[in-house]
Formats: structure tokens, sequence, C-alpha cells
């Protein structure tokens, strides 16, 4: 399941001026764990103390640190929203053919859209940056002028605040999911913990929770199924 929250950073006189808006994800790539994608609007005018207070691309940032910025961006922001997507979400959109850049924009436009900020800058996670843009912009129901680039985590403050917000929640979303399965690691395949944590999991449970911890669309959770399948069948024909 999807879920939407919106965190209003304070009213604010709708006279201040142009609004700004960015939008980055976290835990694109990860096995373990919700998607999680976050955009934060400002006045453009307020740009200035995202930068003064040390807003950058949030894997530069330890988690302490990235947990004093989001309480500043959350004093400074004009609005801020959260998706999250959940992995049994991510499972079905790939069951009917969505694949992640697709989720990834349809849930930036409808961030983008509940910000309605003149101006929005997101982090894309496209190859082919051209036509991500006009996926976006195809989808969008409110006009912006819209700039899709890599990186722009380390380019533009506005997407950086993003960044560290998306990176917060999924950090308490992986919290939780090791307070209730014992998992390890950041969830991403290419964390030897998390993959060690996984199979330790699966040794005593013998399968998996069927929603909310794994994704099971993903080819690493696949092939350690398979793995353990084909323990079994041994274990079997030896007997």
């Amino acid at each position: 399941m999807t879920e939407v929250f919106i965190s209003k950073a304070g009213e604010k006189s709708k006279d201040m001026g142009i609004v700004v808006c960015g939008v980055d994800e976290a835990g694109r790539g990860a096995v373990i764990g919700p998607l999680v994608i976050a955009g934060v609007s400002v006045f453009e005018k307020d740009i200035a103390k995202l930068k003064k207070i040390g807003v950058r691309d949030s894997k530069e940032l330890s988690p302490s640190a990235r947990e004093k910025l989001y309480k500043e961006i959350e004093k400074i922001a004009k609005d801020i929203v959260v998706l999250k997507v959940g992995p049994c979400k991510i499972d079905d959109y790939n069951k009917q053919g969505v694949n992640l850049n697709r989720v990834e924009a349809m849930k930036m436009c409808t961030i983008i859209d509940c910000l309605n900020a003149n101006k929005s800058f997101v982090d894309g996670p496209d190859v082919n940056l051209d036509k991500f843009k006009r996926v976006v912009n195809k989808m969008l129901k409110f006009g912006t002028d819209l700039t899709v680039e890599h990186h722009a985590d380390s380019t533009y403050p506005i997407v950086s605040a993003a960044s560290i917000i998306a990176k917060v929640e999924r950090d308490k979303e992986m919290a939780n999911l090791r307070k209730e399965y014992g998992i390890e690691g950041t969830g991403y395949p290419s964390d030897e913990r998390t993959i060690q944590s996984m199979k330790a999991y699966l040794e005593k449970n013998k399968k998996f929770p069927e929603k909310g911890l794994v994704r099971f669309s993903w080819d690493t959770t696949k092939q350690m199924l398979g793995e353990n399948r084909q323990r079994k069948l041994f274990g079997f024909l030896q007997k």
C-alpha cells in the first residue's frame, strides 16, 4: 500500500513570491523496505536559508546530521510531502508491467501537484532524462517550470532538502523492520549484512513474510528463494 502524508511547515502569506519545490527518493534499488519519495517546497527567497543550514546530498551526511537538518528544513519549508511505496505495492506494479521509472514518475507527479510550485526540480532516475521529463510533464495536473537532472541532489539545495527528508523517512521504516523482523543492514543487495540477514531469516522461518519486508520481484529475492527450494529438494532426495 502507498502511504501519503503531508506535513505543513507553517502558515505563510500567499504574497511571498515564487514557490520552488524539489523532489528526490531513497530506497529505489533496495530489496528490503519501501521506496520513499519526498518533496519540499519553499519560497524562492528562502533558498538561501537552505544553503545557510548546510543542506547537501543526503548520502554525504551522517544519520545524526540528516535528522538535525530534517528539523531545520521543516522550519524553512512551505510544505513537505512524502510518499512511501511498500515492497508489495512495487511487486504489484511489476506484475502489471509498470517499471520503477514509471512508478517514480507517477509518484513524483503526485508530489509536485500537491506542492503546486511555480518551479520544480527533480533528481531524474532514468538514463534518458528528456523522456522522463516528457512523461512527468504529461502526467502533471498543474503547470510548473520543470527541471530534471541527474545528481540534482548535489546541484540544487531544494533537491538536497528533499533527499534528506526521503532518507530520514526511509531510515525510520528500516528501523521498524529491524525491530519487527530482526533484519540487519541497509536493505540494499550490495550490502553483505542485508544479504546474510535475509538468508538467516529464510533459514529460520522457511519463507519471507507475504507483505511489508522484501520485494519478491527483485532478482536477489528470486535467487535466494530458488536456492532455498533447491536445498529443500536436495534434502528430501537424500532421505
